[in-house]
């Protein structure tokens, strides 16, 4: 068996390109990590105590840390790479490259990938937009409005509609309505009236019933709500409706709320605004 390794995720800005990129590579090993994710890492002293960070583990467990970090300014990254860390600049191993086939020497900039700049102001304030819209159309809250959206997800109860509506919103400024059919609309299932005008837009989740039972047990335990007979009504239903409407719809038991989103994306033809 393969010891834990210990993984350290380095940035002088918020480190989320560092963990996402670390993460992608170390899924391709079947390796135990215990991760450590270390922002704003952006003068010589606090890299010093990160170094340090790394070092002890190192002479406590006898291997080296593997260290992904992306550092803007030359000084503070030499003091990670004097570490005893395996260290992976994942931006630099793609500048140098990119910067022969551009023929342009990089300008980097702290904070330029996650920061908020003049630039990207606009991008920003739209996002923030689309939460505020996807928070104020969860769980048919309000079916006003529904003009603005660019998808109303449909489904039963704790299927993901709300995660995958906020995951839109948040990751790729699309907003997200999302509209819940419940146990009282199973004996005469149809389509609200005002989501109607918006065919064009409903995308369905749907989940497999035992998948859906083990959910609602944790919410709420040996209850109606949580049975199985309950469970597998509203799935059948559900579906039913969807294939009636022509309404298309995914299956997201075996899929991560990143899964889900993205293949909505896919489907609908809808457009990433990434920041």
């Amino acid at each position: 068996m393969t010891a834990e390794r210990s993984v350290f995720y380095i940035s002088d800005g918020t480190a989320i390109t560092a963990e996402v990129l670390g993460h992608a590579v170390m899924s391709q090993f079947p390796v135990t990590a215990s991760s450590f994710t270390l922002p704003f890492v952006e003068n010589v002293q606090r890299a010093q105590a990160v170094k340090a960070q790394i070092n002890a583990i190192f002479q406590q467990s006898g291997l080296r840390p593997l260290v992904f970090f992306s550092i803007v300014q030359p000084e503070v990254r030499e003091v990670i790479l004097q570490s005893e860390g395996f260290c992976q600049d994942i931006v630099q191993a793609l500048v140098a490259p990119l910067q022969q086939e551009l023929g342009i020497p990089p300008a980097p900039v702290v904070h330029r990938t996650h920061g908020l700049t003049a630039s990207n102001l606009g991008k920003y304030d739209a996002r923030i937009a689309a939460i505020d819209y996807t928070l104020a159309h969860d769980d048919g809250i309000s079916l006003r409005g529904l003009d603005e959206a660019q998808v109303i997800l449909l489904g039963v109860s704790r299927c993901g509609k709300t995660p995958t509506s906020l995951y839109l919103a948040m990751q790729f400024g699309v907003r997200a309505a999302n509209y819940p059919f419940i146990a009282d609309d199973m004996d005469n299932l149809k389509l609200p009236p005002a989501l109607k005008p918006h065919q064009h837009k409903l995308f369905g989740l749907t989940i497999d019933p035992e998948r859906l039972v083990a959910i609602r047990q944790e919410r709420a335990e040996n209850t109606r709500y949580a049975s199985m007979r309950q469970c597998r009504l509203e799935v059948g239903e559900v579906e039913a409706l969807f294939r009636s409407h022509q309404i298309r719809y995914l299956n997201s038991t075996n899929y991560s709320v990143e899964e889900i989103a993205t293949k909505i994306l896919d489907i609908m033809g809808l457009t990433r605004r990434m920041y």
